[in-house]
């Protein structure tokens, strides 16, 4: 027994974990008995010279292998026990034992629970939810689908569910959300706190030095559309170590702009490029071009429609290029086949497990705000100069320049001083063109191109896919960069018209600054009779308006009529935290410090949910009807426990203006 070393037992064990046997099965490969390999491993007893060689024999070569038995490992091969004489011996913590064991059980719970996401996240899904996805989502072999119902459904809560089951599923690993920019946190915030799907939000800036899309922490990414599409973030995609995403959220996608212009030229915007190059629809362009494209894509809207025919084909060529390969393609399928790729249920639909509906009533009520002379003085002289300048424009061909007019018309009849403000910055543009004449710097020549050049790279200021929800531009909204070009579309091409031009603005605006100062603003005043409306005394008012001017004079005036600490505001130039840090202001009670006003542009007319509130006014009506239903879905929504809602639209005097006329003869906002 003197050639047998004295860690035999820990060689044996070793062995024994290599080749991934139990003690009774090494023990038949060796011609003894269990308890033989038993005492071995304990040291109670040593190997025989002949059983030892057999050891010996097998650390290099393994154990002959029996047919009657399960195959076992040829010693050299790693195992899971390769590093020391590490074999299960139970005596782990029971705690951690159960703990890996639960997490295997779960891992296959999907085989028994078919609808294991709903049973594991903090959510109770409603009926519509429960049948999105898993009555039509996760039947379908490729999941490429737009999701389109009426604002409040929960559709995020539909997609959590979906990617929840999905990751259970092992159908994917790597899930990207791209959300417009106010959404990021929103998106974060909810699918960790209901699904505990911890996405990491991705910025401008972290491309910068990494790549945020490669290595740890990239399987669950959050990035605005706008970061995305910039060409250092989307150049990063493109970098070898990225693996492809499997699955792609686009939320609002009503933004991805594609247009068909009169001459039948197809524009598309970055955003619907970036959409093109992520659901892998073959693009020319090598800026585009990904060496990938994800297997699964969910678009997510309320608005899908718009209004305009092309923009709703576009999404669908998005989820299948070659199904829908054209307009004429795609009138031509017929519903039930495109109902598989399409899902829209109004909030009349949505019901619960009983049948009841789940929203509130929705009580519209439109008053009208009777001008002072004033105003209508001043609505007189602008609409003149808009109506000189606009035909003129029209006559001249001079698109740009009808464009900056149709600034001036929305700003008319929402507030005197966003109407003031407006001037004041066309004011600051002729005296720069004026300048740059006067010292040469201009010609009549280059001023002409400089429209066109205008003309082709402004869209609408507030057109529904560039509004506020873009990225933030030093401190300013979307909306207000874009006005603020559209107000340098100019009908004069000679320096004595600029000069006539900036004389009427003049007087222009003497007028508006005096019916300002005057404080007699009749939309205003209809406000503060809401505000005392005995049916909501004491109640939370949500006020939204297109324009940021417009919100800063309401702020001022409703902190100067005695509410300083209580008027919270949103608006497209802030991040995201401090517009939840409002929202939060907002949802505290008045007794405890909270905001009993929320004044907000549009930028909160997308993802914020304001449910604890019922009472909305519109302090100015958008244009377009499917903004004006976002707005309404910030409080007329799931879990709005007051029943009915109030929706109280402000609008000009129908007898002294055509927006008034317009807007009480076509009830846009009918509950």
């Amino acid at each position: 027994m003197s050639g047998i070393p004295e860690d035999y037992p820990i060689r044996i064990r070793r062995l024994r974990g290599r080749l991934g046997l139990t003690q009774a099965a090494f023990a038949k490969r060796m011609g003894v008995s269990f308890a033989t390999v038993n005492r071995w491993e304990n040291g109670q007893a040593k190997p025989s010279a002949l059983a030892w060689k057999q050891i010996e024999q097998a650390e290099t070569s393994g154990v002959e292998y029996r047919g009657d038995e399960p195959n076992p490992l040829v010693a050299g091969e790693p195992t899971v026990w390769d590093d020391a004489a590490v074999v299960p011996d139970f005596s782990a913590e029971p705690e951690a034992v159960r703990t890996v064991a639960e997490s295997m059980r779960l891992a296959y719970g999907h085989l028994f629970n078919p609808k294991l996401a709903a049973e594991v996240s903090l959510v109770e899904p409603l009926p519509h939810q429960r049948i999105a996805v898993y009555d039509r989502l996760l039947k379908l072999p490729r999941i490429r689908f737009l999701l389109a119902d009426d604002p409040g459904g929960g559709k995020t809560i539909m997609s959590g569910l979906l990617l929840r089951e999905l990751l259970s599923r092992r159908i994917v690993r790597r899930a990207l959300v791209v959300p417009p920019a106010g959404l990021v946190g929103n998106w974060k915030s909810e699918m960790w706190r209901l699904f505990r799907l911890p996405f990491q939000i991705v910025v401008g800036s972290d491309a910068r030095t990494r790549n945020p899309f490669a290595g740890e922490g990239s399987d669950l990414v959050i990035v605005s559309m706008d970061t995305l599409a910039g060409e250092r973030t989307f150049a990063r995609l493109k970098e070898d170590g990225v693996a492809p995403y499997d699955i792609v959220f686009i939320d609002e996608a009503h933004k991805l702009s594609a247009f068909r212009e009169a001459d039948f030229t197809i524009t598309k915007r970055d955003r619907y490029k970036l959409a093109e190059a992520l659901l892998g629809v073959p693009s020319d362009e090598p800026r585009w071009m990904l060496p990938w494209s994800c297997t699964h894509a969910i678009l997510l809207t309320a608005t899908p429609h718009m209004g305009r025919e092309y923009p709703f084909y576009a999404l669908f060529r998005l989820l299948d290029h070659g199904v829908f390969s054209t307009l004429e393609a795609f009138h031509s399928m017929p519903s039930e086949f495109r109902a598989r790729y399409f899902l829209r249920r109004t909030k009349e639909e949505m019901v619960d497990f009983d049948g009841k509906r789940i929203y509130p009533t929705r009580v519209s009520d439109t008053l009208a705000c009777e001008m002072s002379p004033a105003e209508q003085e001043l609505y007189r002289q602008t609409t003149d100069y808009i109506a000189t300048h606009y035909n003129r424009a029209r006559i001249l061909n001079r698109s740009a320049a009808r464009l900056a007019m149709s600034v001036f018309q929305r700003r008319l009849t929402s507030s005197t001083w966003a109407l003031l403000r407006s001037f004041e910055r066309r004011l600051a543009r002729l005296d720069e063109l004026i300048e740059q004449f006067e010292t040469g710097r201009l010609t009549e020549r280059q001023l002409d191109e400089e429209q066109q050049r205008l003309l082709q790279t402004l869209p609408d200021p507030l057109d529904a896919e560039s509004t506020d929800e873009a990225e933030p531009e030093d401190g300013a909204e979307r909306s207000e960069v874009l006005e603020n070009e559209a107000l340098a579309g100019v009908v004069s091409s000679s320096l004595p018209e600029l000069r006539a031009e900036r004389e009427r603005v003049q007087a222009l605006i003497a007028l508006a600054r005096a019916t300002y100062e005057a404080a007699d603003d009749s939309k205003f005043t209809r406000l503060l009779q809401v505000t005392k409306d005995p049916r909501f005394a004491g109640e939370k008012l949500l006020v939204f308006t297109e324009h940021r001017d417009t919100a800063d004079f309401l702020v001022r005036r409703l902190e100067g009529m005695g509410h300083a600490g209580e008027v919270a505001r949103i608006h497209g130039g802030m991040e995201w935290p401090e517009r939840q840090e409002q929202v939060e202001l907002f949802r505290k009670p008045a007794d405890q410090g909270g905001a009993r006003f929320m004044v907000c542009t549009d930028a909160a007319a997308e993802g914020i949910n304001l449910q604890f509130c019922w009472l909305m006014v519109n302090y100015d009506i958008p244009w377009n009807p499917a903004r004006l239903e976002q707005r309404m879905g910030r409080i007329h929504r799931f879990g709005q426990r007051h029943d009915p809602v109030f929706i109280v639209n402000l609008v000009s005097d129908p007898e002294h203006t055509r927006e008034g006329r317009v807007l009480f003869t076509v009830p846009l906002w009918e509950g």
